[in-house]
């Protein structure tokens, strides 16, 4: 199986988010994933509010600013996580860390943008989010199922950062219980989070006979109109809306269903969203959907928790604990089903923090410097690279 060579990444990385752009290894990715003769997928773990390396994938232990978790061996010898990554440490040899990120924007909007369309946001040009190229990239035109699907998004910080840009909307996402408010609904004590496709389902109280009746009406008034309006935007929106009806009534559909899973295996993921939504994504990935976005960022109904300017060692350790159980038990299912080997995971947010400790026992900002963990399909896993020490000792005078 052809892999992304250590020259090449780093030459991507160099050309993307170590400059001014993450273009080069957009494309690199896309590229890598675009050339197996197998059908590709990509999962996009993306944590809003930007994690704390220093914290998870690129400890400091004996640092005066180093926290106070405590690194913990890994399958690879030399290679060490976060304490509260265990599962994740078990599968090591699977995943790159790439400890030498830098960006210019520290503001949660553009970072967002910027890692996720690689390209800073100016000008006039809406440039497309990575789900929406890799799906044109990778799908088929006769998919049934969307194939950019995005669970749980927290979408505030930039809209324009989710979207499909100039690709149109027959590439925008499928987004899956969308949290775009800053104080989202907790999840109950002892229930698993509901996860429904939003707008799958009719309106309450209108029975089949109404909506197949409705349903008519917009497809006469539908083909009038892109009749008499001929033009790639009216076909795109007849696109999309006709996919969404016909997604409505297939058996795709069920991919969306976790019931249908054994409690057991719910359990093993986390009973939060993100820990369901790696579980969609297993269901979604057998059904052949090319890019799947699980986010993580929700504590107790706060949908930015990684963005720890305070309490940050209380925040980090309980979202690390629910990134440890639902992506390694994602990683451990696809590869007992035979589908790691042609999945590429990318576990990243819009920055990383500050090494220093603030006064409230948090981490601010800092695009100076940060992580990202590269796995699965086409990486050279159970290596880290890159070094973040000079910027460290440098950046807090020790």
């Amino acid at each position: 199986m052809p892999r992304i060579s250590r020259r090449s990444l780093l030459a991507a990385t160099s050309a993307g988010l170590l400059g001014s752009s993450a273009g080069g290894w957009f494309n690199l990715l896309a590229d890598e994933l675009d050339r197996q003769p197998k059908r590709r997928h990509c999962v996009l773990l993306w944590m809003t509010g930007g994690p704390s390396q220093t914290d998870t994938f690129d400890m400091k232990p004996g640092h005066a600013n180093g926290g106070e978790f405590k690194e913990a061996p890994t399958s690879v010898p030399g290679l060490r996580f976060s304490e509260h990554l265990p599962g994740l440490a078990k599968q090591a040899e699977h995943l790159a860390i790439v400890r030498s990120l830098s960006t210019k924007e520290g503001d949660h909007g553009r970072g967002t943008y910027l890692i996720r369309t690689g390209h800073q946001p100016m000008g006039a040009i809406q440039y497309p989010s990575i789900g929406s190229s890799i799906a044109k990239e990778l799908g088929l035109p006769d998919d049934t199922i969307p194939q950019n699907v995005s669970i749980g998004p927290y979408r505030a910080f930039n809209q324009a950062a989710f979207g499909p840009g100039f690709l149109g909307p027959r590439y925008a996402p499928l987004t899956v219980g969308a949290a775009d408010a800053v104080q989202s609904m907790p999840v109950a004590a002892g229930a698993y989070a509901e996860l429904k496709v939003d707008d799958l389902t009719p309106p309450a109280g209108v029975d089949a006979n109404q909506f197949e009746h409705r349903l008519g009406l917009w497809r006469m008034l539908q083909t009038d109109f892109v009749r008499k309006h001929v033009g790639a935007s009216p076909i795109a929106h007849h696109t999309v809306y006709e996919r969404a009806v016909a997604l409505m009534g297939s058996k795709a559909a069920e991919a969306f269903d976790l019931s249908q899973e054994p409690n057991s295996v719910r359990e093993a993921y986390g009973r939060g969203r993100f820990g369901q939504g790696c579980l969609m994504a297993r269901r979604l990935i057998e059904r052949g959907v090319s890019f799947v976005e699980v986010t993580l960022g929700d504590i107790d109904g706060n949908s930015i928790a990684w963005d720890t300017h305070q309490n940050n060692f209380s925040a980090v350790r309980t979202l690390s604990q629910q990134l440890d159980a639902g992506w390694s038990k994602l990683m451990r299912e696809l590869d007992e089903r035979g589908f790691l080997e042609s999945t590429t995971f990318l576990w990243i947010g819009e920055f990383g923090r500050t090494p220093q400790i603030n006064a409230q026992g948090g981490r601010d900002h800092f695009p100076a410097a940060w992580t990202c963990v590269l796995g699965g399909a086409g990486i050279r896993g159970g290596q880290a690279y890159g070094k973040t020490r000079f910027c460290f000792k440098t950046l807090t005078g020790r």
